[in-house]
């Protein structure tokens, strides 16, 4: 995904002439970090995130191989790609380094234009895949985070929670009487109250951790990773004065307002609990919100 900065490039050789060589070719379009060694390589690559590695084949200690698969066998540096380089006049060389996952192959002594070249390619290749899998976990109405995005969120926060023994909770919310709000002022003007419901969710939460997302139609969530019932319950309450006091134009120049109803369910995770049961209680309680009048925050209760 292209957010207007550099990407990062982490160059590996033991020779220090080339990495200077090198950092002068691409230090005008990229952040440079450099490595003259496989661990410290290793390192840097796990600490830094680099968008691409460009990484010597032969050294002292680590080659180039015994690197690469190092970095392949990391969860944080897996799916960096690698571009080998090498003096090596050596065919099977190359086809080694692209049999091992290696996306391409750049040849001593370098040519400035060849590097840059390549290079980019392979940036653009990596911010391509970045904006297309962005875009696959946003909702494209509300432009906040949609359902598969939240799934995955919901289960790193689930296994933090078990590993620190901390609650975590759950707000489910749902716009009241959407169905009749569309009907009688236009499935447009119904879009503008979701757009207006997402920001308000955003605005509301105060932590970076704090999480919302579309869950699908009318509703929505927000996650609360190590939050007890007391501090789920009053985001949740913040999130409906808030709502139910927004106005909301139509085209005619009239106001209009809606109301949601919100369940929330707060728990400390344990091994043998089901995140599925977590998310079916915070249904049920949106459920009683809903059943004992809407515009209300309600608890799940055993």
């Amino acid at each position: 995904m292209d957010t207007g900065k550099k990407n990062t490039l982490l160059i590996v050789d033991d020779d220090k002439s080339n990495l200077m060589m090198l950092s002068h070719i691409l230090q005008t379009e990229y952040n440079i970090r450099v490595a003259s060694d496989g661990k410290t390589a290793i390192t840097i690559a796990e600490n830094y995130s680099p968008d691409l590695i460009l990484l010597d084949i032969v050294m002292p200690g680590m080659d180039g191989y015994q690197v690469f698969t190092a970095l392949q066998n990391l969860d944080k540096t897996a799916a960096v790609p690698v571009i080998f380089i090498t003096g090596l006049n050596d065919s099977n060389a190359e086809k080694k380094g692209l049999e091992l996952g290696a996306v391409d192959y750049i040849s001593k002594p370098f040519d400035d234009m060849i590097v840059k070249l390549r290079v980019h390619n392979q940036i653009q290749i990596i911010n391509q895949l970045r904006t297309i899998e962005h875009l696959s976990m946003m909702d494209q109405l509300t432009e906040i985070p949609n359902r598969r995005n939240f799934d995955n969120r919901l289960h790193l926060e689930w296994g933090r929670a078990i590993r620190e023994n901390v609650s975590i909770s759950l707000l489910m919310i749902d716009i009241d009487h959407f169905k009749k709000y569309n009907d009688t002022y236009g499935h447009q003007q119904g879009d503008k109250a979701l757009c207006m419901v997402a920001q308000i969710l955003t605005q509301t939460l105060k932590r970076t951790s704090d999480f919302a997302a579309r869950w699908g139609g009318e509703e929505f969530v927000v996650l609360m990773p190590n939050s007890d019932s007391f501090g789920g319950l009053e985001i949740g309450e913040q999130i409906r004065e808030n709502v139910q006091e927004a106005d909301l134009p139509c085209d005619n120049g009239s106001l209009t307002r809606v109301t949601v109803s919100i369940g929330v369910n707060t728990h400390k995770p344990a091994l043998s609990c089901s995140i599925n049961e977590f998310i079916l209680k915070a249904d049920r309680a949106l459920y009683n919100a809903k059943n004992t009048g809407r515009n209300r925050v309600c608890p799940y209760n055993e």
